[in-house]
């Protein structure tokens, strides 16, 4: 977390929570869902503004982390702001590390905050849709690197496990959407 995220939340420690006003979708990428776009439908069939500015991507990728609920989140500040999820809280983009001559094989994972996780599990849903369980925690495949993750798997690196996507959740203690689990959360909803 930033050093001035983290001043902030001394000064100001009783700070509501927001929700309903970010997501993230399969492709990793952030939106912000204001009073009409939310008014419009929900997410992800109604998605919002991406936000593009690499700056902001970068300051809520640092300060992106989940409270014990499984309830994700980007803290702005002294602000909580929680996300709604499309798929799952990581997006993973693979790099096929095998190298000409045989001596490294592998896939490393970088999320779409750009920070480094490592493969445990392999899981494939219901609607053919790959994820991989790391020391990060679960997180989609991202569409452009399908074939470098099925490279992967013939080369016995991973072994897809068949689970529905709506066992997912549970199975690796996320949330999809935060809201309506507040439970005496001191939140502000729209």
């Amino acid at each position: 977390m930033d050093a001035i995220v983290e001043a902030a939340l001394k000064k100001w420690p009783n700070v509501p929570h927001c929700y309903g006003w970010l997501a993230l979708d399969a492709r990793g990428d952030w939106y912000m869902r204001d009073d009409r776009i939310r008014a419009a439908g929900p997410f992800p069939q109604i998605k919002g503004s991406r936000i593009v500015h690499d700056k902001l991507q970068a300051f809520i990728g640092r300060n992106y982390a989940a409270d014990e609920r499984g309830c994700w989140f980007f803290q702005n500040g002294p602000q909580r702001v929680y996300v709604e999820l499309e798929a799952a809280p990581w997006v993973w983009r693979l790099t096929d590390t095998t190298d000409t001559t045989d001596t490294a094989t592998g896939c490393t994972l970088t999320s779409h905050t750009g920070r480094r996780a490592v493969a445990r599990s392999c899981w494939l849903d219901d609607f053919g849709r790959l994820f991989l369980d790391s020391d990060l925690g679960l997180g989609l495949v991202h569409s452009l690197d399908m074939e470098t993750a099925a490279d992967a798997i013939l080369r016995g690196e991973w072994t897809p496990q068949d689970l529905p996507f709506s066992a997912l959740p549970a199975r690796f203690g996320y949330r999809l959407q935060p809201q309506g689990v507040e439970d005496g959360d001191r939140g502000m909803h729209p």
